[in-house]
C-alpha cells in the first residue's frame, strides 16, 4: 500500500528537480549542486545513524558524484584558474572525507563535508548574478573566503 505511494513521491520530486534545472541560470545550477550535496550528506548522516549501511553508502555516493561531476565540472579553469585549482583541491578533499566516512562509518567526517559545503554554499548565494563578473563557474567565489 504506501510502496505506490512513496513512488509516487519520489516521481513527484524527481519532476520538480527536472523543472528547476530546465528553468536554471548557470548560477542557479550551481546553487542547486550545492543543495543537493548537502541533502545527500544529510540523508547519508541519518541513515548511519538509523544503521542502514545500504542507504548510507548509496547517498555518500551520490553526494560524490555531485561534487565530482557537477560541483567541479563547474569550474571555471579559463576564468580564473587559481581559484578554479583551490576548489577542485577543496573537492577532491571533500571527495576522500566521504569515501572515509563510507568505509569507517565515520559521522565526523560527514559533518566536516556538510559544513564545508554550507560555507561555500553561503558564499555562493551572496553572489547574485547582477554582481558576478563572469557568467558561468565559481570563479565568481574569488571575493569569497575559501
Amino acid at each position: 500500500m504506501f510502496g505506490s505511494h512513496l513512488r509516487g513521491a519520489r516521481a513527484y520530486e524527481e519532476t520538480g528537480v527536472e523543472t528547476g534545472v530546465m528553468n536554471a541560470d548557470p548560477h542557479q545550477l550551481v546553487a542547486m549542486l550545492f543543495e543537493g550535496a548537502r541533502f545527500a550528506v544529510g540523508r547519508a548522516m541519518f541513515a548511519l545513524e538509523q544503521g542502514d549501511i545500504a542507504a548510507k553508502g548509496l547517498n555518500i555516493g551520490r553526494a560524490i558524484s555531485i561534487i565530482s561531476e557537477g560541483l567541479n565540472q563547474s569550474l571555471s579553469w579559463k576564468a580564473d584558474p587559481q581559484m578554479a585549482d583551490r576548489l577542485s583541491s577543496l573537492y577532491e578533499y571533500m571527495q576522500f572525507c566521504l569515501s572515509q566516512a563510507n568505509i569507517h562509518n565515520d559521522r565526523s567526517k560527514l559533518v566536516e563535508v556538510d559544513g564545508l559545503l554550507g560555507e561555500l554554499e553561503s558564499a555562493w548565494s551572496a553572489i547574485t548574478p547582477k554582481r558576478r563578473q563572469k557568467p558561468v563557474g565559481l570563479q565568481s567565489m574569488k571575493s569569497a573566503t575559501v
